[in-house]
């Protein structure tokens, strides 16, 4: 399912076997690849070659075309294929009339160069073959399409332009802060004593506090 108009420098259009990645997966994700996956195709290749554009960390950008067997996001799957490849891969995964859009960003496992490793992944919900409502801005270098895509798949809008790095650790700051947020809520639940009580709710409104000085540098 195409929903880019990119130009055709960029066509690559070449079939993917699913057991290609057979060295990088697991047993459960290899059953996985063939109960999920019915076609893997690498549509298009953004590089200095194909679109005139470098980067300072990113020297290519694949676009695979992900055609499912059910309606599934197939986590583990798309998480395989990226560790598998070090540069960054919009997947475009379809069921039917339906898509989502996945980006992850990720760096090189330093035990293990052949595999990276994932810092956090963006993925749209599931839209409507006839929605696109995401488009890749090929001006300035890849850094910027990459991370300019990332922030349209985050839904979020910052006050300033933020680099991939800031943008990974805002993600990872608010994720540690939620999970410590839902942590303590369910233990404040639970807790007999009031003096214990009322230090809980402290710290749950210093939490709270501390997640609203991070979310108002962006609007959603």
């Amino acid at each position: 399912m195409k929903i880019f108009d990119l130009p055709i420098s960029t066509e690559i259009n070449k079939a993917i076997p699913k057991n290609s990645f057979d060295t990088y997966v697991s047993y459960k994700q290899r059953k996985q690849f063939s109960e999920l996956i019915d076609r893997i195709k690498w549509a298009n290749k953004l590089s200095k070659q194909t679109i005139n554009l470098n980067g300072s960390d990113i020297h290519e950008i694949q676009i695979f075309e992900i055609t499912l067997k059910c309606k599934t996001y197939a986590d583990e799957v798309l998480d395989a294929i990226d560790k598998a490849i070090p540069y960054p891969i919009i997947f475009i995964s379809s069921y039917e009339d339906e898509y989502f859009v996945r980006l992850a960003f990720k760096h090189p496992n330093p035990a293990n160069e052949n595999i990276s490793v994932l810092d956090w992944t963006y993925k749209s919900a599931w839209l409507n073959g006839a929605d696109q409502p995401f488009v890749l801005n090929l001006k300035y270098s890849l850094d910027r399409v990459v991370n300019d895509f990332a922030i349209q798949l985050s839904g979020k809008k910052f006050t300033k332009r933020v680099s991939s790095t800031q943008l990974v650790e805002t993600e990872q700051k608010i994720c540690a802060i939620e999970k410590a947020i839902f942590q303590l809520k369910k233990a404040i639940k639970k807790e007999v004593q009031f003096n214990k009580k009322v230090e809980m709710n402290t710290e749950l409104h210093e939490l709270n506090a501390k997640l609203k000085r991070i979310t108002d540098k962006f609007t959603y």
